[in-house]
């Protein structure tokens, strides 16, 4: 699994028959400093998550483990959004904020 913040949608007119009606995203990897990780990503969206959210992403085979990725041809699902992170007993992050915490 992998924090990602969701930077953008991506739209396809034609893609296969399982993948219809699916919202695809281009996610960045972060850290905890959320500092980009990494090349952008494209991730079916398991959970409407939108432009700017904290998401958690998953890969590989995992990625099809989802109700709606469920026997589709997927290598990359956002599977949940962020609400709030806590390392070492302090929030690090929260949705209402927005951003990581100091």
């Amino acid at each position: 699994m992998l924090f990602a913040r969701v930077v953008g949608n991506v739209v396809c007119t034609r893609k296969d028959d399982k993948l219809v009606g699916t919202k695809l995203l281009m996610v960045q990897p972060v850290g905890l400093d959320d500092k980009p990780r990494g090349n952008p990503i494209v991730g079916v969206d398991a959970v409407g998550a939108g432009t700017g959210e904290l998401v958690l992403l998953v890969q590989g085979s995992s990625a099809r483990q989802t109700t709606k990725t469920e026997s589709t041809p997927v290598d990359c699902t956002v599977f949940a959004i962020v609400d709030t992170i806590e390392k070492d007993g302090k929030v690090v992050f929260k949705k209402s904020v927005g951003k990581m915490t100091d």
